[in-house]
Order: structure tokens, then sequence, then C-alpha cells
């Protein structure tokens, strides 16, 4: 359930440590990681997964807890509340928050904590680190649909919801969940690793919308935006710690190759700091027993088109099309 303005969700101490640090970090050695037992996949955004392989793979990747080393959350706490002194989160509208809470329903949990924890990171992570941007867009965006199908409201209340947001603030949410499917999908990062040398001539591109099949097109400079905000919304999915270990990991996958891209095209916008990891595959601090040593050897390549082949399912099932087209100059 989304709340009032002034009772926020206090950050995890990972998400701290991604808005203090502008990015991500491998936190091998500083924390302890165990699986939370009895974990429920079904209370979950991935409550609509299907198949036993990929329920069995998912609940092992997000079905875990994890503890801090005292000393370094304090570090990292210190360093939260400075560069949070620095930008003061901007205000809400009531009467956008009064139609969150009485036309959408949020009550879903996310790999770590609430979905509304998942939804403020994004917020304060943009305020902090794309300042140029609407940080509204990432609250808002998974409101016309996740990419396991599940709607925090119908279609029919676009109007409603659309009267009270900018438009270009509009634009990047209605778009949000599309182009996450068509990321996660691989044709299209493909094509755009084809032509990132004229990433500029972008004119625009053409897709569908989630939650109702609906066309929708953005320009270049829309489009560029909003690959920017899936970079932050996949730092919420990355490893906390052995990042070596993880490397198949589909939203990770999806996390170095969109940097890589962006990287490459000249069109990182947001700060999104990263390094990747080198070295053996090691696991410090993270139990790790037969099934997560067999679910590490899966190859990246292969991990990517599990995920695409349940994206494609996904889509499939509720009317959604897949197809794109992307125009240049």
């Amino acid at each position: 359930m989304i709340q009032k303005a002034d009772s926020r969700p206090i950050p995890s101490v990972f998400r701290k440590a991604m808005i203090a640090n502008g990015g991500a970090t491998d936190h091998s050695g500083r924390v302890a990681i165990r699986p939370i037992e009895n974990f429920d996949l079904d209370r979950t955004i991935f409550n609509t997964l299907e198949g036993k392989l990929p329920r069995f793979l998912i609940t092992r990747r997000i079905g875990k807890s994890v503890r801090w080393d005292s000393k370094i959350a304090e570090a990292i706490e210190q360093k939260y509340n400075e560069v949070s002194a620095k930008e003061t989160l901007p205000p809400i509208r009531q009467d956008l928050l009064d139609f969150l809470v009485s036309e959408c329903d949020f009550d879903v949990e996310h790999a770590d904590g609430s979905f509304l924890d998942h939804l403020y990171f994004g917020f304060e992570y943009c305020v902090q680190h794309f300042p140029k941007s609407s940080p509204l867009v990432m609250l808002l965006h998974s409101v016309l649909g996740t990419g396991t199908n599940t709607f925090a409201m119908t279609a029919d209340k676009i109007p409603q919801l659309q009267k009270l947001m900018k438009p270009e603030e509009w634009t990047q949410v209605s778009a949000f969940p599309s182009i996450l499917r068509l990321l996660y999908d691989f044709p299209l990062r493909q094509t755009l690793r084809e032509n990132a040398h004229r990433a500029n001539d972008l004119i625009g591109i053409r897709f569908h919308r989630v939650i109702d099949n609906e066309t929708i097109e953005l320009s270049g400079e829309e489009f560029w935006l909003a690959l920017n905000y899936q970079l932050v919304h996949l730092l919420d999915f990355l490893p906390v710690a052995n990042w070596e270990t993880h490397q198949s990991d589909t939203s990770f996958v999806l996390f170095r190759d969109l940097y890589s891209l962006l990287t490459e095209c000249g069109k990182m916008q947001a700060q999104v700091n990263y390094e990747p990891s080198s070295g053996p595959r090691k696991v410090t601090g993270e139990s790790h027993d037969w099934a997560d040593f067999l679910i590490s050897r899966i190859p990246s390549r292969l991990s990517e088109k599990l995920a695409a082949k349940s994206v494609r399912r996904f889509s499939e099932v509720i009317g959604h099309s897949m197809n794109f087209e992307l125009s240049w100059s």
C-alpha cells in the first residue's frame, strides 16, 4: 500500500549503500547471506511464474536474508545521511497519493522487503543521482504492470492517472513495463548494439503497451532516457555480494549488458557507478549448497534465453505484442 509522503520507508543497508555511493558495489566479506526460512514465492511479484525449474531458480536467487557487519553498516549509514542531507526529497502531489491509495493495489512483496520499498528506492536514487529527470517515474514505473503480469490498476483508470502527471512523466511511466520486457527479450539490445555507432541517428521507437497492447511511440531522446531509468531500476535486483558466483543471475546479466550498451552509445545520463568484479568464483559469507553451485554454473547466455522465453510467455498470456520498430535517420 502506498503511504503518505511523510511516512516514507527506510531503505535497507544495501539500498543505502547504492544511494550513498551512486551505484553498485560487490559487498563480499561485509555481509552474511542465508536462505530465508519458509520463503513464500507466491507473496512476491514472481507469484505468477510458472514451471518448477523457473520457480526453483528464482526462489534460490531472491529468498535470502542479509546480515551486515556492524562497522560496515555504520559507515554506510553515515555516508548515506551525508548524501541525503544535500538534497531534500521532493513532495508528491496529494491527489496522486490519494489515487494510488484508493485506486491501486501494491500489496505484494519484493525481493528485498515490500514493493513499496522498491518503488521509493528508485525515487530516492533518482533525486540524488539522476537530478535532471523526474524521480516520480521510478515511483510509478510498475503501476501499469510488472514483468510477471501483476497489475496495480486496471486500464480503464489510465485517464485518471494521466491527468495527475506531467506529459513527459506519463510518457515514461506508460512505456516502462514494455521496455523492460523488450530488454529481457534480447532482440532490442542486439539491434541497438549493432547500431551503436549511429546512436545519435535514432529517431524513435514504436512498440506496444503491456497493460492494454495499445501502440505507443517514443522519440529517440525519450527512448534513451527510458533506458537510463531501466538501468537505475536494475540496481535493485543485483546480488549483494559474490558477484563472480552470480554472473548468470538474469537481472545481473541484463544490468551489465545495458550498462555497457549505454556507455558504448554515449547515452549514459544517470550516475551509476559500477566496477566489474574479477577473480575466481569464491563464495564468501554466503550459504552455498549443491543446488546453488549448479545454478552458479549456468552460462549467462542460457540464462538470457530462459528469461526471454519467460517474458515472451507472460506477454502471450495477456495478448501483449512484443513487436517493436526502431526508426533511424
